[in-house]
């Protein structure tokens, strides 16, 4: 799994992947939609929290994370299925 570099990359660059992952969740998972709001990260516990380039990195990565398991999870699944055929 690739490691993203969270110093190399600005706040433009984290949005746009931030956007990306997150319209690839919506198009080829949309059952997993509803979740996206509920990820803590997007849950502020300030009323003007400051969003910087460590936390749009940390909720790219969890964005990242909860694609990956969830077809980690899939395959899983699409693999016991065919082995109880």
């Amino acid at each position: 799994m690739k490691k993203h570099n969270a110093h190399s990359e600005n706040e433009a660059d984290l949005n746009n992947k931030i956007i990306a992952i997150t319209m690839r969740i919506q198009k080829e998972f949309p059952e997993l939609s509803g979740y996206l709001n509920e990820m803590p990260i997007t849950i502020p516990i300030e009323n003007n929290p400051e969003i910087t380039t460590e936390i749009l990195n940390n909720y790219y990565e969890s964005l990242f994370k909860f694609l990956t398991s969830y077809r980690l999870e899939m395959a899983e699944k699409e693999a016991l299925k065919k082995q109880n055929l």
